[in-house]
């Protein structure tokens, strides 16, 4: 992680002294006061500046803390004892904002009121650099002074879904294999999502990048905008389902809820989220100004302060007050700084179980881009040849619509229903001179019956299989017919997977194709064409310049135990087309 800091920097003293605009009347009165007799005007002014030593405050400094709002509630605890204590002159307000939230807020180069933050994870301070460099702007300097508490991350399910997890460890290979369903929520916003992502990427093949990417794509099928909608989807679950969270966020919902969930450890090891306390340090437009604002009378009254209210001192005392209060944290279900600690809920072990710190901010900055992509919600059309060829019999002794309608049935189970797909076949002929035949609208997968609709048509294929390859003309039609009703929100886009080459000699050709796709392309809506060759029979590169005329891109199955793979491959690199290698 990183963090900086800054030679210029605004301190509480120099926000606050501002406000002591009356230092020169009060020069001024106790000049006059001389006249009159200045042993009164003396002791008055002695008395108000040893007040804060002896206890008592003339004037209390404001501090603000933005904290994510699992942690507001302890540290607005915190901080009311911390205000309360003798010498401290303090009046600290918490305000409750979600950490994505603050983030942002930081990343458009603003810092507002806040002297301190206190977010779920250390990781938002590089994405705070991350995102503000995207936007162009420069971030408020951010520098850790302590950690405060601690939450390992878990997989949470219900106490009736317990038993339905058989005796088969739980581990971050299984979620990666597909063991149980397992929920995400949105990690753009949770940070336990995101340690967990990147956990589950520690123990996938390094080899194989598909393997992580399809988990992914899996669990990006339903996105719980929350934890706790996530423990609702749990529980109402009829397979085996678990959810990405933390101990915290079990002890949270268990407190309130009248059908608790139960925090289960990953045999092969957890990570915990460490929330750190982190000053806001001021840009150089404070400097600036606090340097305009050293005038003598400001500078007199300061020699009156002593080292001990020096704000850096300040902001770390309560830093340290909010780490060692064990009673506050325990009972808002945090474990102390160092993962350690008792706790005495409902759905999580009184004993500390053992965690690791999060994989490195960058790490999950990359995994949350990947997220991103593969979990773009697409309208898609699928255009699938049913030439005569597909009957033909593929190396593992099925033909090669049969292998076709494996891999079919495995895609479309990653979809979400947030997806809208629809299905064309094509050959020769097969409406008059069209080489294409609508079987099913492009609609959302939300709808059952568009589902069941689907799946009926690719059982059928075998059925319809006929004539030769009209390739060209599909592929027009295709784009066409996306470009129709075409939706911003989503990723537009036609899959088209083919055993053969183009062998309509009444239709386009390859160059009047392209020509014609020249024409249909704009750059505010593109339509990539994503073109899949099954089979040795494949024009690879005549497929390779049509996608690439699109923005999309090409792939070949040599063998029926590619096409699965090839299909997870055309989901993965939505982000790098047409330049993947």
């Amino acid at each position: 992680m990183t963090t900086r800091r800054h030679r210029h920097r605004k301190t509480f003293w120099q926000r606050w002294k501002k406000r002591w605009w009356l230092a020169p009347i009060a020069l001024v009165a106790i000049a006059a006061l001389s006249l009159a007799g200045i042993q009164l005007g003396a002791i008055g002014w002695i008395s108000n500046a040893v007040a804060p030593l002896a206890g008592g405050c003339t004037e209390t400094r404001p501090v603000v803390i933005a904290a994510d709002p699992s942690i507001a509630p302890a540290l607005t605890i915190v901080a009311a004892e911390f205000d309360e204590a003798d010498g401290n002159c303090t009046e600290t307000e918490v305000r409750s904002l979600v950490s994505a939230d603050t983030a942002a807020l930081f990343a458009s180069g603003v810092s507002g009121d806040l002297d301190a933050w206190v977010p779920d994870s250390a990781a938002w301070l590089d994405r705070v650099t991350s995102m503000a460099g995207s936007l162009g702007r420069t971030a408020p300097e951010l520098q850790v002074t302590d950690y405060v508490a601690s939450t390992p991350v878990v997989l949470a399910t219900s106490a009736s879904q317990v038993a339905n997890l058989g005796d088969t460890p739980l581990s971050w290979e299984a979620l990666l294999g597909g063991t149980v369903t397992t929920l995400v929520p949105d990690p753009e916003a949770n940070a336990a999502s995101l340690a967990g992502l990147a956990q589950l990427q520690s123990v996938a093949s390094a080899e194989d990048p598909r393997q992580f990417a399809g988990a992914m794509i899996a669990m990006g099928k339903t996105i719980p905008q929350s934890s706790e909608d996530a423990f609702q989807l749990a529980t109402d679950a009829t397979l085996p389902t678990v959810v990405m969270t933390t101990e915290r966020e079990v002890a949270t919902y268990n407190s309130t809820s009248a059908s608790p969930m139960i925090a289960l450890y990953p045999t092969d090891g957890t990570v915990e989220l460490t929330y750190p306390f982190v000053e806001v340090v001021s840009g150089e437009d404070d400097a600036e100004s606090a340097e305009t604002d050293d005038t003598d009378a400001a500078a007199a009254v300061a020699t009156q302060i002593t080292a001990a209210d020096a704000p850096e001192r300040l902001l770390t005392a309560l830093a340290a007050a909010t780490r060692t209060s064990a009673e506050v944290l325990a009972s808002q279900g945090f474990r102390d700084a160092e993962g350690g600690g008792d706790l005495r809920v409902t759905g999580v072990p009184e004993t500390a179980t053992e965690a690791k710190p999060t994989a490195d901010a960058a790490v999950q900055i990359e995994i949350l881009r990947a997220w991103s992509v593969l979990t773009l919600r697409s309208r898609l059309l699928v255009v699938i040849d049913v030439s005569g060829s597909m009957l033909d019999p593929a190396s593992n002794g099925l033909r090669r619509i049969d292998v076709f309608q494996l891999a079919a049935s495995e895609a479309l189970s990653k979809f979400s229903g947030e997806a809208e797909l629809g299905v064309w076949a094509f050959s020769q002929n097969r409406i008059g001179t069209q080489d294409w035949e609508p079987l099913s609208p492009i609609a959302p997968l939300s709808d059952p019956d568009h589902v069941a609709q689907i799946n009926g048509v690719v059982a059928s294929l075998p059925d319809r299989i006929y004539g030769y390859t009209g390739l060209y003309d599909t592929i027009l039609a295709a784009v066409k017919e996306v470009k129709e009703d075409y939706d911003p929100t989503k990723v537009n886009s036609v899959l088209l997977i083919t055993d053969g080459y183009n062998e309509d000699d009444d239709g386009i050709s390859l160059s009047t194709l392209l020509k014609n796709l020249k024409a249909l392309d704009d750059p505010n809506e593109p339509v990539p064409v994503i073109l899949i060759g099954f089979g040795p029979d494949t024009d690879l590169d005549a497929m390779t310049e049509i996608a690439q005329s699109t923005g999309g891109a090409a792939y070949s199955a040599a063998v029926p135990e590619d096409l699965g793979n090839v299909l997870v491959d055309a989901l993965t690199q939505r982000s790098c087309r047409p330049n993947c290698t």
